[in-house]
């Protein structure tokens, strides 16, 4: 089995810190959404980063950049709304 391409760790990297930011939102605010969107999108990320890992990389590199946009639009949507930094601002 070879090295994991470094565009991987990123993807690897930033699903984590999504699932452990949605487990953070339920955990403070009981946010049932920010648990969902996060391990949902979270897991999106780190599949990605395996599709980038393994033979599909550009499956992966088209998962990851999806996955991203949406929580841009979302998060990037709450953002201007609230103008709160933490947690939209910061995702977005």
């Amino acid at each position: 089995m070879g090295s994991i391409p470094g565009s991987a760790h990123p993807a690897f990297g930033f699903g984590a810190v999504t699932i452990i930011g949605g487990l953070v939102g339920y955990l403070k605010k009981g946010s049932k959404a920010s648990l969902g969107a996060g391990v949902v999108c979270g897991s999106l990320l780190v599949g990605s980063g395996l599709m980038i890992s393994g033979e599909s990389q550009y499956g992966g590199h088209s998962l990851a950049a999806g996955t991203s946009t949406l929580m841009v639009l979302g998060m990037g949507q709450r953002f201007m709304k609230t103008g709160k930094f933490m947690p939209a601002g910061i995702v977005a």
